[in-house]
């Protein structure tokens, strides 16, 4: 075993801590646990039987298991900011709702002698 695939291990096993650590402490939703432990367990995987990026590469019709892995990096970033700008979204709206709110009520009450 080469030494960056032993570096590769032990950094894919302290990725895994890090997100059952977050999971525990719930800054983390199971949901999205699972998909970075698969993520890093697929690491793992591949760094211990690298001749499975010459497989997947076969499989996706490319030259080289990298440049599959290059691919599908890709296309998986582009997913995860695609995820990122739909939540992004959904909160800008929450937030504009929640302020006309606090906008309308505020309007309607009476203001006290204080505040003048």
């Amino acid at each position: 075993m080469e030494i960056i695939q032993i570096f590769g291990i032990l950094f894919a096993l302290f990725a895994m801590s890090r997100v059952i650590l977050q999971i525990r402490n719930r800054n983390m939703g199971l949901d999205e646990g699972i998909f970075w432990l698969f993520v890093w367990i697929l690491v793992v995987v591949v760094l211990v039987f690298p001749q499975t990026l010459s497989c997947l590469a076969g499989v996706l019709g490319v030259g080289r298991g990298v440049d599959a892995i290059i691919y599908l990096s890709i296309v998986v970033l582009f997913y995860l900011i695609y995820r990122m700008y739909a939540r992004m979204e959904h909160l800008e709206r929450e937030i504009t709702k929640v302020v006309r709110e606090v906008a309308i009520k505020d309007r309607h009450e009476p203001k006290s002698k204080n505040e003048g």
